[in-house]
C-alpha cells in the first residue's frame, strides 16, 4: 500500500484528508503536534500516527526517520492570529510564518527524498482563498497563504524532473473544528449568502480536492492553486 503523510491530522481538514486517503488505499502517517489527536485520527484510519511540531526541523526529520516510505504528503497544519497588522506582536506574527512557511518546508526536506525513493509521487499544500482575496485584520495569516502558493511553483518547478508534483489548495469558508463558531446561528447564513454556491464548505470539500491531487488522475497537474471556496474568489455573488 502507498503511504501518505498528513500533517495537522488530529482534527478538522487534516482529519478529514487522513479519512479520504485511507479510503482510497493509501497507508496514512498521521502527524499532528497534539500527538493525543494523532494517534486518535490513526486508529480511526488504521494508520500511524507521530507527535510532531511541523515548526522544529530536527522534529520532522526525527518523524520523517520512522517513516520508510512517502507517496504522498499533504502540508496541511496552519495556525492564524488574527489582528491589525499595527497591533500584531513579534511572537505571533513568528509564530504564523514558523508553521504555515517553514513548517512546509521542513516537511519537504524530510520527505522528498522519499518520494524520490518512490519514483515520484505528490505534494499538496494547504493555502487559503485568504490569499487571494486579502481582508483587513488577518494579521500575517494572508501573507504566509501567498508565500505557501509560491513555494508550491517552487517545488513543482525543483522537483518535476523527479516526478514529484506539487500542488496547493486554497479553502474558502469551511466550517471545521477550529471555525465552527464564526458559522453560529444567522453568522452562518450570512456567510453562505455571499457564496455562489450558497452555502459554506465542509472537511470534505476539501479532502475530496486532496484525494483527486494524490491520485493517478491528476498525473500531468503541477504548478496549480486549486481554491474550493464555492466560487468565492471568482467575485461577488450575485443577489
Amino acid at each position: 500500500m502507498p503511504t501518505a503523510v498528513v500533517t495537522g491530522a488530529g482534527r478538522g481538514l487534516g482529519r478529514a484528508t487522513a479519512e479520504r486517503l485511507a479510503r482510497d488505499g493509501f497507508t496514512v502517517a498521521c502527524l499532528d503536534l497534539d500527538g493525543a489527536s494523532a494517534a486518535a485520527t490513526a486508529e480511526a484510519v488504521g494508520g500511524v500516527g507521530f507527535a510532531c511540531d511541523v515548526t522544529d526541523r530536527d522534529s520532522v526529520l526525527a518523524v520523517a526517520a520512522q517513516i520508510p516510505e512517502c507517496h504522498a504528503l499533504v502540508n496541511n497544519a496552519g495556525i492564524w492570529r488574527f489582528e491589525s497588522i499595527l497591533d500584531m506582536g513579534p511572537e505571533a506574527a513568528q509564530a504564523v510564518i514558523d508553521v504555515n512557511v517553514l513548517g512546509i518546508v521542513w516537511c519537504a526536506q524530510a520527505f522528498v527524498p522519499k518520494l524520490r525513493a518512490a519514483g515520484g509521487g505528490s505534494i499538496v499544500n494547504l493555502s487559503s482563498g485568504a490569499a487571494h482575496t486579502h481582508s483587513p485584520g488577518l494579521g500575517m495569516y494572508p501573507a504566509t497563504k501567498t508565500a505557501v502558493e509560491s513555494l508550491t511553483k517552487t517545488m513543482a518547478l525543483e522537483l518535476g524532473p523527479d516526478g514529484i508534483r506539487a500542488n496547493a489548495i486554497g479553502p474558502g469558508l469551511i466550517v471545521s473544528d477550529g471555525t465552527a463558531a464564526n458559522y453560529e446561528g444567522e453568522k452562518g447564513a450570512k456567510r453562505a449568502a455571499g457564496v455562489p454556491l450558497r452555502r459554506v464548505g465542509a472537511p470534505a470539500d476539501i479532502a475530496d480536492v486532496v484525494s483527486f491531487l494524490c491520485g493517478d488522475d491528476s498525473r500531468y497537474v503541477s504548478g496549480q492553486v486549486i481554491y474550493v471556496d464555492g466560487g468565492l474568489t471568482a467575485g461577488a455573488a450575485a443577489r
